[in-house]
């Protein structure tokens, strides 16, 4: 399995930004899908961005054109540049990577939240978007 742990998060206005990085260790991530969720207060965990093993990516549609995931190949880490902040992207934010199988696009959210030790989550990491 892999282990992940969050960072960069914090406090900052709207239209600021930040990057959230997520080290892993104990695997290499470039055998997993990789991806970033969100769980505002009082709402459910909802999906943010994932990228396949191939590096396609899919995101959110209230995040699309203002966040962007990539892998950093070699710290083995993934990250999350958010842009354009908005007060609505206040929450704690968790990584995940998912294992790859041959028949797993990686490209659906839901699959990462099934109970799987395919799904290696971190502990979270609060970003707070004040108006």
């Amino acid at each position: 399995q892999v282990q992940l742990v969050e960072s960069g998060g914090g406090s900052v206005q709207a239209g600021g930004s930040l990057r959230l990085s997520c080290a892993a260790s104990g695997r290499s991530l470039m055998t997993y899908c990789v991806g970033w969720f969100r769980q505002a207060p009082g709402k459910k965990r909802e999906g943010v961005a994932v990228m396949d093993v191939e590096g396609r990516t899919t995101y959110a549609d209230s995040v699309t054109g203002r966040f962007t995931i990539s892998k950093d190949y070699a710290n083995n880490a993934l990250d999350l540049q958010m842009n354009t902040l908005k007060p609505e992207d206040t929450g704690m934010y968790y990584c995940v990577a998912r294992f790859r199988r041959p028949w797993d696009p990686c490209m659906v959210f839901s699959d990462y939240e099934k109970q799987s030790t395919d799904n290696n989550w971190g502990q979270g990491i609060q970003v707070t978007v004040s108006s």
